[in-house]
């Protein structure tokens, strides 16, 4: 039940993004690809355009996380999120200091651990990437979390 209001909640704060930005958002919405060690990755999807642009293509890559604050009734995106995402072994995969409120990771499949820090509090969420798939999670905080 939680995990359903949560996915609710979540596709709230994109659909709020997403009103008005019309059936597709150009390529030129997209923020540029960049790379830390190995891994290729976006952030991006402040305002409408960006946000509808990262969420069509979220489907081509192994790994979406979105950053959000909610008090039960509204998600509203976060950005400045510092977050890690390590594999099975515990090795730092992708590390940034500012991440949000949408993360793509071009990572391998197998077993992650994503970590998240917004306002001193941090959250973690395991996930597996499968291949040929894409793997969606949702970093959720208390409204008031990013002061």
């Amino acid at each position: 039940m939680t995990r359903n209001l949560t996915r609710t909640l979540v596709a709230a704060a994109l659909g709020a993004f997403v009103i008005g930005a019309g059936a597709a958002a150009p390529v030129t919405d997209l923020p540029a690809v960049q790379k830390s060690g190995g891994t290729e990755y976006m952030i991006g999807g402040v305002g409408e355009g960006q946000a509808h642009a990262m969420e069509k293509a979220g489907k081509d890559w192994p790994l979406m996380v979105t950053f959000a604050q909610n008090d039960g009734k509204r998600a509203e995106f976060v950005v400045d999120v510092k977050a890690v995402i390590r594999d099975a072994k515990g090795q730092e995969v992708l590390k940034l200091d500012k991440a949000g409120p949408i993360l793509l990771a071009d990572i391998s499949p197998g077993e992650y651990s994503v970590g998240a820090t917004l306002g001193g509090k941090t959250l973690e969420r395991k996930v597996q990437v499968k291949k040929n798939a894409s793997a969606r999670i949702e970093m959720l905080w208390p409204t008031g979390t990013a002061h």
